[in-house]
């Protein structure tokens, strides 16, 4: 592999213990390999070439765990950081797996539920914070329904909320300086899930008492389920100044949440999350919530994930390419060219430039029938990744 391709801490690249962590087990099937403990899985990733790990509560301490075993595993984990340099920046808590959490957690109609996942959430707060994590992230895996008989949506809406603002004041109360950071999903595991999109977590995420603490974590395969564009997801997020964490994957639209290794399905939607990501100079983490294919031993699991670092510095570098390459430019600032001078009438309203514009005389057949040259740029757009510019 070039040198000019391999992982370096600066790129800031981070895999969940969940995803090289993966067994292969699906609804269909059994795992198709071992299980790894946590020390295990952080040499697995020094040695891929990533700068750190995030983790569920229990993928690191399992949830039946007693406090000696805890701490021993807490201790290990710790020494495997230490000797191999890697950085825990996100933690999250898993709010689905358990059947308790069946009918979801912070919004479940049974109020013991809600006050257990509240426990569980400030506890694995604790212990993400313990680790240097700055980025807590929420995904509400069953917070939903199959039927709508079963509950309120506006009810669970201010169940969610009231969650919400009960953790970020214990994040205050506790001196921890952790960011919370909403993932969307539209379906799976259950029927519909609250909150589907990146935008929904946006509108919501207004209402909440401390708005400044809480962003989004948009992912690739969830906006991409719904055939929707994760870049525009992205950037939206970006503009508000609420994208504080991102997954990234891959993704067939329509298909059940298949978590493909970046880059492997859509490689133009990827370039643009790429090249919007390294422009705007985004300073978080890239973090791969993927896994390997089923048929994969542990070698493949290293593939994979060297595959996926591997592909997002190739996009990097042909992003720098297309925003070098002349005619691409070219034919960009024409398409922004200012041909009738109408910009000074334009952006902030004043009432002189309300009545220049009522009165001026546009030429509406003219401007109808100017090409925008955009299959060229589409063209050269793929001549680039092809690289064949």
């Amino acid at each position: 592999m070039s040198d000019q391709y391999q992982p370096k801490p600066e790129h800031k690249f981070t895999f969940g213990l969940w995803t090289v962590g993966s067994v292969g087990r699906d609804p269909f099937g059994a795992p198709v390999r071992k299980a790894k403990s946590p020390v295990e899985l952080v040499h697995l990733l020094a040695e891929v070439g990533a700068y750190g790990l995030n983790f569920h509560d229990n993928d690191l301490i399992p949830i039946d765990a007693t406090p000696v075993e805890r701490d021993r595993i807490v201790r290990d984990f710790k020494a495997a950081l230490k000797e191999t340099g890697l950085v825990v920046p996100m933690a999250t808590t898993n709010l689905f797996y358990e059947p308790v959490f069946k009918d979801g957690a912070f919004t479940s109609n049974d109020p013991s539920v809600r006050a257990y996942a509240l426990q569980k959430t400030m506890n694995a707060i604790d212990l993400g914070a313990e680790f240097g994590a700055q980025v807590y992230v929420f995904w509400g895996g069953r917070e939903g329904v199959e039927t709508d008989a079963s509950k309120s949506g506006l009810e669970s809406l201010k169940r969610f909320r009231e969650a919400l603002n009960f953790l970020c004041e214990y994040n205050l109360a506790q001196g921890y300086k952790l960011k919370f950071a909403l993932e969307a999903k539209p379906n799976e595991p259950r029927g519909d899930l609250y909150l589907p999109t990146t935008g929904a977590m946006l509108g919501f995420i207004e209402t909440l008492d401390h708005s400044e603490m809480v962003g989004v974590n948009p992912e690739v395969a969830h906006e991409q389920m719904s055939g929707l564009n994760f870049m525009h997801a992205v950037a939206q997020a970006w503009d508000v100044g609420k994208l504080f964490h991102l997954d990234l994957n891959d993704q067939a639209s329509g298909r059940y949440d298949q978590d493909f290794r970046f880059g492997s399905v859509n490689l133009k939607s990827a370039f643009f999350l790429v090249k919007f990501l390294e422009d705007v100079g985004y300073p978080g983490s890239r973090h791969f919530d993927a896994h390997a294919y089923r048929t994969e031993d542990e070698e493949g699991v290293k593939a994979f994930a060297r595959g996926c670092m591997r592909t997002y510095l190739i996009l990097k570098e042909k992003a720098e390419e297309w925003n070098k390459d002349q005619e691409i430019q070219g034919i960009l600032a024409e398409l922004n060219t200012d041909q009738e001078k109408v910009s000074p009438l334009l952006g902030v309203y004043s009432s002189e430039k309300a009545a220049k514009l009522k009165a001026r005389s546009f030429d509406r057949e003219a401007l109808g029938n100017r090409g925008l040259s955009y299959e060229r740029l589409d063209q050269l757009t793929l001549e680039v990744l092809l690289g064949v510019r």
